[in-house]
């Protein structure tokens, strides 16, 4: 039987920051990006640059909110609050969506890392074994669980910070790798130019690049864990968003001016293959530990995540109520095991697409990430629409460039909807999109509105009751 009627708030400033950076620097830094370098080149850069500055103003947006009413469940509550409920319902579950698509992204490439030191086993053995360890981790009290991720994103940020000292390193002695190529900065521009593949290549590589830091409105989500909501939480989205931003542009400016950008494959991490390529042996195992840890953090965030929303969900009356339950700990278990159960889809598609998984699960964990973000935009708009020029003056955290930034960013994220519906190989998961929020409506209608419309009924029916008496 559970002990606690609420989540318990263990989560202190540094581990909502190190959980923020381990749910958005992981797969998309250490494998997608491969995918975005090919289509780019080396003009990748400017896309991550612009898809930063937009990011951060969602975070921003988030964050007024959740400082004004730090809830569990967060986006999904100020959705169904300030737009409606429908609204947060297809926000809250779409999010839940997105951390399980980019989870089982997340255990697919745990499964390819593996396989560069053992080539022979199948790939579905490693990811059956790391869904159930970090099953049981979940289910530990949040500050255990806190203090755990605070480890595995530390590995991987030292070992971020190390790569590009040592890249620098290279770059100033000219470093010669094995095949004929020069560590220069002019890699950037030599090989068919700064742009290679022309405006339309850097407008494909958007959805992979907004792929990448899917996962940071985690931050949000851990309002209710938070000990001090006020103070941890503008922090965090001051330093994650900067902090995520530096780190993927200065270790991918790092990784093609010591390689050539044309010459770094889309098989494994790119960080491990240059480094081999380098005849550097050891530090392409050191660095595939690192690209391990990565993973197994950003798995672990990603059911973190998708089981606080789940929870804030049920609280509201737009989940199964079973998932308000708590263990002694103070952890929602009931999410945990779900979400530790719907994973193992991710071992049944290795088995049988082991090619082809991760593409295919970008593309669709893309769309539902912009949607989420789209809609916490818009939330923080439709909130300070209902605020008065008193309230608004007195809110401790607002966005930033109001009303412009916003404005920039909800086109942004417009813009990435009709760059994943313009090209053939991401355009499926606009109909997996589709037809996801029409689920969604369908079942709002049968299931949700209902026990809302019957609620407020008696609600209303108790007040007219009061009144007479």
């Amino acid at each position: 039987m559970s002990q606690h009627s609420t989540l318990q708030r263990g989560l202190n400033a540094r581990h909502i920051r190190f959980l923020a950076l381990g749910s958005a620097i992981g797969t998309g830094l250490f494998y997608g990006s491969a995918s975005a370098i090919k289509l780019a080149g080396p003009s990748v850069l400017l896309a991550y640059m612009i898809a930063g500055i937009a990011i951060y103003i969602v975070m921003r947006a988030l964050g007024e909110m959740a400082v004004h009413n730090p809830v569990s469940g967060s986006f999904s509550h100020y959705a169904s609050h300030y737009i409606g409920p429908l609204a947060g319902f297809a926000t809250g579950w779409t999010y839940v969506f997105e951390m399980v698509i980019v989870a089982i992204a997340d255990v697919t490439a745990f499964g390819i890392y593996m396989g560069f030191w053992y080539p022979d086993v199948p790939r579905w053995i490693w990811i059956l074994s790391v869904v159930s360890f970090l099953g049981a981790i979940n289910l530990i009290h949040v500050k255990v669980f806190g203090e755990l991720e605070f480890l595995f994103s530390l590995i991987k940020v030292v070992a971020i910070v190390a790569m590009i000292l040592g890249g620098f390193g290279l770059l100033l002695y000219g470093f010669h790798g094995d095949h004929g190529s020069v560590a220069s900065i002019q890699n950037l521009w030599i090989h068919d130019g700064f742009m290679p593949n022309g405006i339309a290549g850097l407008v494909a590589c958007f959805s992979v690049v907004v792929f990448a830091f899917g996962g940071i409105e985690i931050i949000g989500i851990t309002a209710g864990e938070s000990e001090n909501p006020k103070t941890t939480i503008p922090r965090a989205i001051n330093a994650v968003p900067v902090r995520i931003l530096l780190f993927y542009i200065l270790t991918i400016f790092v990784l093609m001016a010591i390689f050539p950008w044309n010459q770094i494959g889309s098989q494994g991490s790119p960080f491990v293959q240059i480094f081999e390529n380098l005849g550097i042996k050891s530090a392409a195992t050191v660095l595939n530990i690192v690209v391990i840890t990565a993973a197994i953090s950003a798995i672990n965030s990603d059911v973190f995540g998708a089981g606080r929303m789940l929870y804030g969900m049920a609280k509201e009356g737009q989940a199964p109520k079973a998932f308000t339950k708590l263990s002694r700990n103070g952890v929602p278990y009931m999410t945990v095991m779900v979400m530790a159960g719907v994973l193992l889809v991710g071992v049944v598609l290795n088995y049988l697409i082991p090619e082809n998984v991760f593409m295919i699960i970008a593309s669709i964990a893309t769309f539902a990430t912009v949607w989420v973000w789209l809609m916490i935009l818009l939330s923080q708009v439709a909130m300070r629409r209902k605020l008065s020029k008193a309230e608004i003056k007195a809110l401790d955290f607002p966005v930033i460039g109001w009303p412009i930034a916003p404005a920039f960013a909800i086109a942004f994220m417009v813009f990435i909807f009709g760059v994943i519906a313009y090209f053939p190989d991401s355009r499926p998961a606009i109909y997996v999109g589709a037809t996801w929020l029409f689920l969604l409506w369908i079942a709002y209608t049968i299931w949700v509105k209902p026990k809302q419309n019957t609620v407020k009924e008696n609600s209303t029916l108790r007040q007219n009751i009061e009144m007479e008496s």
